[in-house]
């Protein structure tokens, strides 16, 4: 899927709302103030996801006093109405909706809605029957790719329409551990499957999206809250809302930086150019006729004369005139 030159920033909510509508428009507004190019949640149906006996990641035990996945979903879950109202909200405060669908229910609500991507989690990406509904929704693909090897992103793109997906590379522990975040991987995802690349970051770090961007990620989604404080799974290891900005200010500082992928001399160094080339230039008093040699030239600033790249032709040739010390040839 071919992105604009442009980073793309995805503010994720997830379920950091805590089940609270007027959270989540907070969250709305936060994400807008940062500059983030979409805000994104989560949609599910807590029937649809999880058995009763479902059991929390470590992290989520850690950060919540819920027993079962299905506790913690149902606690968290907002209705398809409260996410048209969000739809609508994040429209009115213009700033680009998008979510991920974790169930066939939630993906037909979803494409009721004018979203630009179909964001897949990571733990969507061996889910065969919904990857083939997702595809069925002919709209552009962020594909997640955490906890995952090769061989799971090839079977994945084997049943999406390759062209329209775009790879995220992620590490799904809860903080990411900086030493497992392995973001090599985001050069070799793009280099094996010719396709745009991004990150999913869940590193407590606002600095690893810089180096994400720098390996060719042209995507990034980072995790945000309102407060740290707040009960529930995911806060802990998000950035609150002064992060999140001083984390998009660094990424568009650091886009400017990236210029293009070819060397040219820049507008501002073009000025310098000649005054930090040199030229060829009599080394002593030469003669006419004299033959030119390494005892009599060498090379001096500035370079608007003669570029010493062109010195083996000089050199045995003899001198059409006197040159005086310094004077360029």
């Amino acid at each position: 899927m071919k992105l604009s030159n442009k980073i793309l920033i995805i503010a994720e909510a997830g379920i950091n709302h805590n089940g609270s509508i007027s959270k989540a428009k907070k969250m709305i507004d936060i994400a807008k103030k940062s500059g983030a190019d979409y805000v994104k949640f989560q949609i599910f149906r807590p029937k649809n996801l999880a058995i009763e006996g479902a059991k929390l990641a470590s992290y989520q035990k850690k950060n919540s006093v819920i027993k079962s996945q299905v506790q913690l979903l149902d606690k968290y879950k907002l209705s398809f109405s409260d996410f048209r109202l969000l739809y609508k909200y994040a429209k009115k405060k213009k700033i680009n909706f998008l979510a991920t669908p974790f169930d066939e229910e939630s993906l037909k609500f979803l494409n009721t809605l004018k979203v630009d991507f179909i964001k897949i989690s990571s733990g969507e990406i061996n889910n065969l029957p919904f990857l083939k509904l997702i595809r069925k929704t002919k709209k552009k693909i962020l594909l997640s790719t955490g906890a995952s090897n090769t061989k799971d992103v090839v079977n994945a793109l084997n049943i999406l329409t390759k062209k329209k997906v775009t790879l995220l590379h992620c590490n799904s522990a809860y903080p990411s551990p900086i030493n497992d975040l392995n973001l090599n991987s985001i050069k070799f995802l793009k280099n094996k499957f010719k396709c745009e690349v991004g990150y999913s970051d869940h590193s407590e770090s606002i600095y690893t999206p810089l180096i994400a961007i720098g390996s060719g990620a042209k995507v990034i989604e980072k995790h945000f809250t309102l407060n740290k404080k707040l009960n529930g799974p995911d806060h802990r290891s998000s950035l609150n809302p002064k992060e999140l900005i001083q984390m998009i200010k660094l990424i568009r500082i650091f886009e400017k930086s990236l210029g293009k992928h070819q060397k040219v001399i820049s507008n501002s160094e073009a000025q310098n150019l000649l005054l930090i080339r040199k030229s060829i230039v009599a080394k002593k008093h030469i003669y006419k006729g004299e033959k030119f040699s390494n005892k009599n030239l060498t090379c001096k600033r500035p370079g608007n004369g003669v570029s010493p790249m062109l010195w083996s032709k000089f050199l045995g040739k003899r001198s059409k005139k006197n040159y005086k010390i310094n004077e360029q040839i």
